[in-house]
């Protein structure tokens, strides 16, 4: 199992409430922390379970933000009583005593394992079970940048990587042994670069692997290793539709929680008052009544008792069918088969409420069973034991839309590259001609690098193509890439501007060790 963790980075210490920063709290209160739950309870009860992370390094920045761990707290606390006016208001509605008051006891934990257990701070969790050998926890790009289209420029591909290894090994203290391709966005030869930092392996897109040169003599049922010495993983087709297709996963069952029905939208201002922040501006909230029931916009109320059951009983078919999925492929292989199942992490709780207990009844039931010739395990586990694989190279390929670029690169979006490439060769430049170690010079090198690492990010790309906050990812891309310019004029001018610096240096905090010097040309 690898969970991917990502968000873009979003923070705005300008505003006292930022619309677009309540997706970093939304993911902590509806993915993460019910997450953390579950495997809180898993050790508790002395279960085994092991599972891949991959904490993307704007994720973990956010994590690592005071200011942010405080607003995370408020955000909290304003839905709690959010909630406590709903337990009020829906009296005379018993169908939904149940669903509020299971809101009020999970809001209520999850908030003090927060502020409590982890300090504000989910990624101590993370790193709690990685010390008890439970997750694999591995890094991503620095800002999630679609590395195939960035890497027309190679600097960009190394900016990226040196980035996020640092921030990663200076908080979970120890380096990853594989990397996330955002996206999973590859182009032959970039690992490459992975393997030069002394990364292990990656993970491919389906027919990225599958269509490698020469072809995978076990598919996706093993690795294969690439020219670069990394090993690539691939993501497993059955398993993924399972969860992920609209029409045939789990997900969409008529027993779970319906997302878009929220009290957001179906309340009244005065009854969302004050909670509605900025101003007048409705936005999902987290508290919903309604179960998916079917197609049509008639909802039937929900029932968190059913939907539990429900969530059991597609785990236990989701073991099912992985046992019956390995036990064909051992009839034609020379090892025991290895089913990659990849998923964003927010896909559990945020998007499909009941996942985190999907999640808990996968390792509890398969526990129960004795495993039922079925065992999870790591990367790197099974690289231990395995280490000899086939040698093959993978194709171009992502798990975007397509299954190649076209996503990050169409006519929404096409025309940040060309800026994208000259910002990087104006850091090479940059890199390549100053003195390293002159106060407010190394400074202002290092903020133009988190500024281009900034407008790099994939996320900008997206946003613009779906259409969904396309207004403010444009802005973002734009504003990261005048600072950028700013900071180069005033280098070569030799003319910092320290209230400029120091204004980008508390907004835009993240990659406390980032390193300039990474952009050099090789020739330097």
């Amino acid at each position: 199992m690898v969970l991917h963790c990502h968000l873009p980075f979003v923070r705005h210490p300008e505003h006292e409430y930022f619309l677009e920063e309540n997706w970093y709290y939304e993911a902590l209160f509806e993915s993460y922390l019910p997450l953390l739950a579950a495997f809180e309870e898993l050790s508790g009860k002395g279960i085994p379970f092991r599972l891949t992370l991959s904490v993307s390094p704007t994720f973990l920045s956010m994590c690592l933000d005071p200011l942010l761990q405080r607003r995370a707290v408020r955000y909290a606390e304003e839905l709690i009583g959010l909630a406590r006016k709903e337990e009020k208001r829906i009296q005379s509605h018993p169908e939904f005593q149940p669903v509020i008051q299971m809101y009020l006891g999970k809001l209520d934990r999850y908030l003090r394992d927060f502020s409590e257990n982890y300090h504000c701070n989910v990624a101590e969790g993370f790193r709690k079970f990685q010390a008890l050998g439970h997750l694999e926890i591995i890094t991503c790009a620095a800002t999630h940048g679609f590395l195939p289209l960035l890497g027309v420029r190679e600097a960009a591909v190394r900016g990226q990587v040196d980035a996020a290894l640092r921030l990663h090994q200076s908080f979970f203290g120890r380096e990853p042994a594989g990397f996330w391709l955002p996206e999973c966005g590859y182009q032959p030869g970039m690992d490459q670069i992975l393997g030069e930092y002394g990364l292990r392996y990656f993970f491919v897109e389906t027919h990225g692997l599958l269509e490698a040169r020469p072809r995978p003599k076990f598919g996706t049922f093993a690795p294969v290793r690439c020219p670069s010495g990394l090993s690539a993983f691939g993501r497993d087709l059955e398993s993924s539709k399972q969860v992920w297709s609209s029409k045939e996963g789990y997900p969409g069952d008529p027993d779970y929680r319906e997302f878009y029905r929220d009290v957001g939208f179906d309340l009244t201002e005065s009854e969302l008052h004050p909670y509605l922040r900025p101003e007048g501006v409705r936005r999902f909230t987290g508290l919903k009544y309604y179960r998916v029931t079917g197609p049509g916009d008639s909802k039937e109320p929900y029932d968190p008792a059913r939907a539990l059951h429900k969530a059991r009983s597609h785990a236990a078919d989701f073991l099912s069918r992985r046992r019956r999925q390995v036990a064909m492929a051992s009839s034609w292989m020379d090892r025991p088969p290895l089913v990659t199942c990849m998923y964003d992490a927010e896909l559990f709780g945020h998007w499909w409420y009941e996942g985190p207990d999907f999640l808990y009844s996968l390792f509890e039931q398969n526990h129960r069973d004795g495993g039922g010739g079925l065992a999870f395990t790591t990367p790197s586990a099974y690289l231990g034991e395995f280490s000899e694989n086939q040698p093959s190279q993978p194709v171009f390929s992502s798990w975007g839309l397509g299954g190649y670029a076209e996503f990050w690169l169409n006519e929404a979006n096409d025309w940040i590259y060309p800026s994208l490439s000259a910002a990087c060769d104006e850091m090479t430049r940059l890199a390549d001609q100053f003195q390293w170690g002159q106060g407010p010079t190394e400074r202002a090198l290092r903020q133009a690098g988190r500024e281009l690492l900034l407008a790099q990010a994939s996320d900008w790309a997206f946003m613009m193509k779906t259409g969904n906050h396309k207004t403010y990812a444009e802005r973002r891309f734009k504003a990261h890439l005048s600072r950028f310019q700013q900071l180069s004029q005033q280098i070569r001018r030799r003319q910092i501007q320290e209230n400029f610096l120091s204004d980008l240096e508390e907004k835009d905090n993240l990659f406390p060790d980032i390193n300039p010097l990474v952009y050099r040309s090789q020739a330097k």
